[in-house]
């Protein structure tokens, strides 16, 4: 991971988040359902493993009739802990098909299981590249993520980006963020220090080089939009395409609500980085 120092970015000043504030929003009582045995599910959805650990699997799904407008990898939140799991994204997935897309909604193994900080990260990525062995067009992929899925679909961009040779040939081509963690550092309680932190802050990838849409609710107690408004900033003064949207009135989890028109904003955000 790249640490460089990114452009200053704008003089606005994130509050501080509060790790059990962001905790007992974030999860809001869900819990990681079952794994399934079956490799179909029923509804359209495929499990496929892209690992050995229990926790390293995708659900794919794709559009009955018709070529796919591409392949959308969806990232869920939870702190990166393992009360969270792909559940929570299925009523996005079944929206996001119906709008002509396949979707790939990765499990991927949390942080407090034991693995570290580096477990999300390596294995969105190795989700990512599982992705040349299924049939999709690997120059249409784009990743969503919530909140700290945001944080790992911005990463998956910036290591696109910055390569475009990522073995075995699978790029994200664009990115929608959704109520995501940018600055990791005014997080309390993530058990790392301050440098690491900041070097697994987004602002730290810049440029990412692929675009990023960041969709965040004005009134998000949980991750303040002043962190979007503050990456757009930097991301843009890096030269990369960045846009932000702002839902007004809305919360940290009435964005990934299908009924609210927080999700409506972001699915018209992949319309715009797909067409």
């Amino acid at each position: 991971m790249d640490s460089s120092v990114p452009p200053d970015p704008p003089p606005v000043r994130p509050r501080r988040l509060s790790r059990r504030t962001f905790g007992r929003f974030l999860i809001g009582g869900a819990v990681l359902a079952p794994v399934l045995a079956a490799c179909g599910l029923g509804d359209g959805r495929e499990r496929i493993a892209y690992g050995e650990h229990p926790d390293q699997f995708g659900e794919f799904a794709a559009p009955e009739r018709g070529e796919p407008r591409g392949t959308v990898v969806v990232m869920h939140g939870g702190f990166w802990r393992s009360d969270t799991g792909v559940d929570r994204m299925r009523p996005l997935v079944a929206a996001l098909v119906g709008a002509g897309f396949a979707t790939w909604n990765i499990e991927y193994r949390k942080v407090d299981a034991g693995f570290g900080w580096s477990a999300p990260f390596d294995d969105v990525a190795a989700a990512v590249e599982h992705l040349a062995q299924l049939d999709v067009d690997a120059g249409r992929v784009y990743a969503l993520g919530h909140s700290a899925g945001g944080h790992l679909a911005l990463w998956l961009a910036a290591r696109s980006g910055r390569t475009r040779q990522v073995p075995p040939g699978v790029a994200v081509n664009g990115v929608v963020s959704v109520a995501a963690m940018f600055d990791l550092v005014t997080v309390d309680g993530l058990g790392e220090p301050g440098e690491a932190a900041a070097a697994a802050s987004p602002t730290a990838w810049l440029p990412l080089g692929v675009p990023s849409v960041c969709v965040h609710g004005t009134s998000d107690p949980i991750v303040p939009i002043e962190q979007s408004m503050s990456f757009v900033a930097a991301a843009s003064a890096a030269g990369d395409g960045a846009e932000l949207v702002r839902v007004d009135g809305a919360d940290h989890m009435q964005v990934i609500d299908i009924v609210q028109p927080g999700w409506a904003m972001a699915v018209r955000a992949l319309d715009r980085l797909a067409a």
